[in-house]
């Protein structure tokens, strides 16, 4: 499964120009690219896709990426974006990102 095949390309596109050049943010960006509005179902469909080694969790060096998970044509995050997205989805403090954790902060 691709992320075109869950979300559509312009949305996704739109999102990332908005955070070309400005602070990344999780919920502004799940809410652009048309997460907030999708089942559950559906956004555990995303965190596989972007689940790249598919251990069932998202870690911090798949979080540096996760745009690319989005679009080939993706930025890198920042360290301190990367940081500041582990901080705002892991409840659980275990240094990694579960697939309710994951939901939970796409529908916040």
């Amino acid at each position: 499964m691709v992320m075109t095949d869950l979300l559509k390309p312009e949305e996704i596109k739109k999102a990332l120009d908005a955070f070309a050049a400005e602070t990344f943010d999780p919920k502004k960006f799940f809410e652009m690219v048309g997460m907030k509005a999708m089942s559950a179902e559906n956004v555990k469909k995303v965190f596989q896709v972007l689940d790249v080694d598919g251990s069932g969790f998202i870690e911090e060096e798949e979080l540096k990426f996760v745009l690319k998970g989005f679009s080939k044509e993706g930025r890198d995050l920042t360290d301190a974006e990367t940081k500041a997205f582990l901080t705002a989805a892991d409840k659980d403090g275990d240094g990694k990102i579960g697939i309710d954790e994951f939901e939970a902060l796409v529908h916040e």
